[in-house]
């Protein structure tokens, strides 16, 4: 689903599990797959190309505007931050060389590389352009989710043509992982539109790859970027096949059409276990970095109770969602923190499969089971409608699961698949919806889970969709952010995973494992907290090294 925040080489292991949408066609092994007509595609292209299957399509390609997945895996390669995640996602310079951090914590002075140009090769890399894309961030009229951290600052500005420095109003802990956002070119964007402007679809960036092309709903090419300031990537071409359905997809991979994708886990199990799959392909399983969760609108009179929400939790069976949609490859999800990770809490409340129980808090609400089994409150049936994305098989059998839990105890739930860009936009964005089923990605900045859970993050400032509200959780993010102290800041972190688990905004689901596979030819790929994705630049077939 949204990001939380846009990390440089962190979220292509997980977009393939995380979407999967409507039909898609299978193509052709002579030259670059195309329907129809040439579409201009340069001679050669196969060549030294890395086809990656991507399960929805951008939604436009400024990295700082990414509310998906698709749209920030390949905004990611095109625009670089002052920081990024490393293969133990840890913050590293990129733009950056280095920085220096006021014994306040409440000033950072950024050192940047002198030998950057941006993608048109005649523009160097300055100062301006942080400076302009913080300017951007603030301006009201930029149409981002992503503001919040950038508010925070009392005041930037360059110190010459290579020093940035930033200075907060308070201690702010997230702030250097913040400045991992795509930094955009002031030459191209000064006094221009966001909405309407050219870059949304012909971008301009300081990343490895360079744009080539858009087919919307088709494919995204990207050129390997000769100049970069780190080396250009051994592999020349990307381009990511806009494939929603999982079948299409991996009919294309089997047939050579793709050599990059996210496997599900009936694939996995059972699709991928010949001798000859094996022989052309690797795959590689590790928990992702993402959980997946059935989120209420909270504006529908229907969510408003906690004990309703609480109840809908108790009779939704995890277990049997993972065994039967996931084939066992996922674990149970209790919040938004990754399990082993430092911040987060295994003790908080849990609430395990009981129907019985759900019943018991669903009465004391007014709701009780009446003729035909229907579960009623003043004549009226409790029934709402679950929105998913279309293709994805897994999230879709994971609703007809809840579905059937719900039925037991007389709810009436409708399932709804959708189009991918079409859910977002008018429905997620504008709280056209009951409930959703979908999945965020987890960073490692702990603060990042405020742009979903935080009141001043309810949509369109952030990624609050639920419009979700409590005080206290305000408050203590307010604390998390303003000490460096880990220890004080895992007492905030596990009192907001308590809230959450009263509270139940969500009926957190599963985390899903990430099955990426790769066809065998590609050499460079080392597995990673990361997962597999975070050196692609670094990918090479042995015939082009």
């Amino acid at each position: 689903m949204f990001l939380p925040k846009k990390n440089k080489y962190l979220f292509l292991p997980i977009f393939a599990v995380v979407f999967f949408g409507v039909i898609a066609l299978i193509f052709s092994l002579k030259g670059i797959s195309r329907p129809g007509k040439n579409r201009g595609n340069p001679s050669g292209i196969r060549k030294n190309s890395l086809f990656i299957g991507l399960g929805a399509d951008a939604t436009n390609l400024i990295g700082n505007l990414a509310e998906d997945e698709p749209t920030a895996e390949v905004t990611s390669q095109i625009y670089d931050g002052l920081v990024r995640y490393n293969r133990n996602l840890k913050i590293v310079p990129d733009l950056a060389r280095s920085w220096k951090i006021s014994k306040d914590g409440r000033t950072i002075t950024f050192y940047l590389r002198h030998n950057v140009y941006w993608q048109n090769g005649r523009h160097k890399f300055t100062a301006k352009d942080v400076l302009f894309t913080y300017r951007l961030m603030v301006n009201p009229k930029t149409p981002t989710a992503y503001a919040s951290p950038y508010l925070k600052v009392l005041k930037a500005k360059t110190i010459g043509k290579y020093i940035f420095q930033v200075t907060y109003k308070k201690t702010y802990a997230p702030a250097l992982s913040s400045w991992g956002l795509s930094i955009l070119p002031e030459f191209l964007l000064k006094g221009k539109n966001l909405i309407t402007t050219k870059i949304r679809s012909h971008p301009i960036g300081t990343g490895p790859y360079t744009f080539y092309k858009w087919v919307h709903g088709y494919e995204i090419i990207l050129k390997a970027n000769r100049s970069y300031f780190m080396g250009p990537p051994h592999i020349k071409w990307l381009i990511y096949k806009i494939v929603p359905d999982s079948s299409s997809m991996f009919l294309m991979l089997k047939s050579n059409g793709i050599g990059y994708m996210g496997l599900t886990p009936l694939q996995y199990r059972y699709e991928t276990t010949d001798k000859i799959f094996n022989r052309n392909f690797r795959k590689y399983i590790h928990p992702s970095l993402g959980f997946t969760f059935l989120g209420y609108n909270l504006l529908n009179p229907l969510f408003k109770s906690v004990r309703v929400r609480q109840a809908l939790s108790y009779a939704i069976n995890k277990k049997e969602i993972i065994k039967g949609a996931l084939l066992g490859l996922g674990i149970p999800c209790y919040g938004p923190f990754m399990p082993g990770t430092y911040f987060y809490d295994k003790n908080v409340r849990k609430f395990d499969y009981n129907p019985k129980k759900a019943l018991v808090l669903l009465n004391g609400k007014g709701w009780h089971i009446g003729a035909g089994g229907h579960l009623t409150k003043n004549g009226v049936r409790f029934e709402f409608t679950i929105l998913t994305p279309q293709g994805n098989a897994e999230r879709l059998e994971a609703s007809e699961i809840i579905q059937q839990n719900l039925k037991k105890i007389g709810i009436k739930v409708n399932i709804r698949v959708m189009e991918w860009t079409s859910l977002i936009s008018e429905f997620i964005m504008k709280k056209r919806f009951d409930a959703v089923l979908l999945g965020f990605t987890i960073t490692p900045e702990p603060y990042d889970n405020a742009a979903i859970f935080s009141s001043r993050d309810i949509v369109p400032k952030g990624l609050n969709f639920t419009s979700f509200r409590n005080n206290e959780i305000d408050r203590l993010f307010k604390e998390a952010r303003s000490t460096f102290e880990l220890k004080k800041q895992r007492i905030y972190y596990f009192k907001i995973q308590k809230i959450l688990a009263e509270q139940e905004p969500y009926t957190f689901l599963y985390i899903p494992y990430s099955m990426p596979v790769v066809k065998s030819g590609i050499k460079g790929v080392v597995p990673a907290p990361a997962g597999i994705g975070y050196n692609i630049r670094k990918w090479y077939y042995a015939a082009f090294r």
